[in-house]
């Protein structure tokens, strides 16, 4: 897994060039003072470089399942009605973990086809770009919605691609976003539904009583967790999303 890690660094790297980096010089030189137009544009350069590689983590995590993954462990948590059970620390760690896990192939893919490559100096940086956009290409398309990739290439005014190389990742990252959006949050909504009944019941037998001022999450937060563990919830919830990829 660790080793996958480590995958992901130089992939973050040639992202750069995406965002307008392409013309940079691969080697950086020394920062300086100088009065002279081209230090003082070079090292601007390199400023936006910097810049640009700090908010990279964050734009990778919207290419890859970590996404659809923690919304869905952060409704499982909101409709138990645990509140902060499990911590926001387990679930994003095992959303990472999960991540990897599932994105393994891919990295996989990147690492042998344009990752050694290019550190063997068999390819140069724009082709190890395009090499390796091609498998995380793949694995988005997969999962975008038509509807939401015709949103943006629609307002790009883009004609529409003929095969999936031909999508800019620009494009794609976006539209892929708000599909895995649609798709938690439907996985979220059939989470909700059997923890919805329980608090419905509950409701129902307390106001029957006249036992209105006893909360009713107050009785049912030990029976959904009960229904959870009798259910084996958690095993249930990896396995669908690990199906749903």
């Amino acid at each position: 897994m660790l080793k996958k890690i480590f995958i992901i660094l130089p992939f973050i790297f040639l992202i750069s060039h995406e965002v307008g980096l392409a013309a940079f010089d691969t080697s950086i030189p020394g920062l300086n003072v100088s009065s002279e137009p081209e230090s003082v544009a070079t090292s601007i350069k390199i400023m936006i470089l910097l810049t640009i590689l700090s908010v990279a983590p964050a734009i990778l995590l919207l290419m890859t399942s970590f996404t659809r993954i923690v919304i869905v462990l952060s409704f499982v948590r909101t409709s138990l009605g645990t509140q902060q059970m499990p911590p926001n620390q387990v679930i994003i760690g095992l959303s990472l973990f999960l991540t990897l896990f599932i994105m393994g192939p891919v990295f996989s893919d990147i690492n042998k086809q344009a990752y050694q490559p290019f550190m063997d100096g068999k390819l140069t940086q724009e082709q190890a770009f395009d090499t390796a956009s091609k498998p995380i290409k793949e694995f988005m398309a997969k999962h975008t919605r038509e509807k939401d990739l015709n949103l943006f290439l629609d307002y790009t005014k883009q004609k529409k691609p003929k095969t999936i190389d031909d999508i800019p990742l620009h494009v794609l990252v976006p539209a892929y976003s708000i599909s895995e959006l649609k798709t938690a949050f439907q996985m979220g909504f059939m989470i909700f539904l059997p923890f919805l009944i329980i608090d419905m019941i509950v409701s129902s037998i307390l106001m029957a009583m006249g036992m209105m001022m006893l909360p009713p999450v107050l009785i049912s937060l030990p029976f959904k967790i009960l229904l959870f563990i009798l259910v084996d919830g958690w095993h249930l919830i990896v396995k669908s999303l690990l199906t749903s990829f």
